[in-house]
């Protein structure tokens, strides 16, 4: 077992990892709009999504993975009309590769935000 940490994502707000390996398998906690200096992307859900990914794309590197490894995603919106405003964006970083997803509605999120993305990914 292998715990990731990097500074170009924001640090955990809590007892947790930003990601763990076990068996060549990447399981990142959620991240939400959050900047790697800790300040909150507060502007549409497209912005929001676009910090979430460039979150998940700092993890992702520093555990030697891509979102061409990504096999599962877990997706969590505060309202589930921004489905489609989300998954514009979405599309940008899983364009030919489409990994396995879920996206549901959830009562709340940390911080207040719109969204909150985990991924489960191959590790080469």
């Amino acid at each position: 077992m292998r715990y990731i940490q990097t500074d170009q994502a924001p640090q955990a707000i809590g007892p947790y990892s930003q990601g763990i390996i076990v068996n060549n398998m990447l399981y990142s906690s959620g991240q939400i709009p959050l900047r790697a200096d800790g300040t909150l992307v507060e502007g549409s859900i497209e912005e929001q999504t676009e910090q979430v990914f460039a979150n998940l794309q700092a993890i992702l590197e520093e555990a030697g993975a891509s979102f061409d490894t990504v096999v599962k995603t877990m997706v969590f919106l505060d309202d589930i009309n921004d489905f489609q405003a989300v998954n514009e964006v979405y599309g940008r970083y899983f364009a030919e590769h489409k990994p396995a997803r879920s996206c549901v509605e959830v009562a709340n999120l940390p911080k207040g935000v719109g969204i909150e993305i985990e991924v489960i990914a191959l590790v080469k």
